[in-house]
């Protein structure tokens, strides 16, 4: 059965990733001009969010005297800006799947803004291994994309560490000994309470690495992409925050000095 939607599938499925279904009225919603829904997704030529109107067009190609197999272009139209977007899909009617074949832009292209948000959380190489984790999981390759995601979780418990090292007694080397779990549990007061009630988050990213198949990794990625970006959203929350009461403090006392001199003079 086809399990996800048009825009999960168009926006977010690796080329290649085979989609069984049960009944041929199933791909209504994917391949049928007159049923296909508009989409919502992010714009990555124009930088924007958006609604996609969508089209087809077939070609088929006839295998044998009774079964043939539909190669239908899709068309995705920005409805803001015009922008074009292909798809191209295979049909197999014989063995009953759907897949993308190709596309442009890529399924990283369309994520790239997931990663430029945290720019103020991530320095330049962390940004690059988000990048590459999106665009690692959009070619189908999941174990590299999680041993990227793990360092980024990684790098937030080190970040913590260095950032609240005055408050610990503990050398580093020793809290380097420790089980990734009990560094956590050290630091739960500094870190995102996000990642401390679900700090399983690095087992299910160091069991992906070492045991799971690449089709595990690929099923098991967007959840822990979304997990990543859960407490990378606290984390920039409470940026925003320190930011903007460090930018009313500093405007108050302006506004402070520059009535009390007028009052003076």
């Amino acid at each position: 059965m086809l399990k996800i939607s048009p825009a999960d599938f168009y926006l977010n499925t690796p080329l290649y990733t085979k989609l069984f279904y049960e009944k041929k009225v199933e791909l209504n919603d994917y391949i049928y001009k007159y049923r296909i829904p508009d989409i919502e997704g992010y714009n990555p030529i124009n930088k924007i969010e958006t609604t996609f109107a969508t089209a087809s067009n077939y070609k088929e190609i006839i295998t044998d005297g009774t079964n043939y197999n539909v190669k239908p272009e899709i068309l995705l139209t920005c409805k803001r800006t015009r922008a074009e977007f292909n798809f191209y899909l295979f049909w197999n009617q014989e063995e009953r799947y759907i897949m993308k074949i190709g596309q442009y832009p890529s399924v990283a292209d369309f994520h790239i803004a997931d990663v430029k948000q945290y720019n103020k959380l991530l320095n330049k190489e962390s940004l690059k291994e988000f990048t590459k984790a999106i665009g690692l999981a959009a070619n189908g390759v999941g174990i590299g994309s999680f041993v990227y995601l793990r360092r980024i979780f990684e790098n937030l418990i080190y970040e913590a560490l260095l950032d609240y090292k005055r408050e610990f007694t503990l050398e580093e080397s020793d809290f380097n000994k420790k089980r990734m779990a009990e560094k956590i549990v050290f630091l739960k007061d500094f870190l995102p309470e996000f990642l401390v009630e679900h700090s399983e988050l690095y087992g299910i990213l160091s069991k992906g690495i070492h045991e799971l198949e690449e089709e595990e990794c690929l099923a098991y990625f967007d959840t822990v992409k979304v997990g990543i970006e859960l407490i990378l959203d606290e984390k920039l929350e409470k940026y925003n925050k320190e930011k903007k009461k460090a930018d009313a403090k500093a405007k108050i006392l302006l506004a402070s000095k520059s009535i009390n001199n007028k009052g003076e003079g």
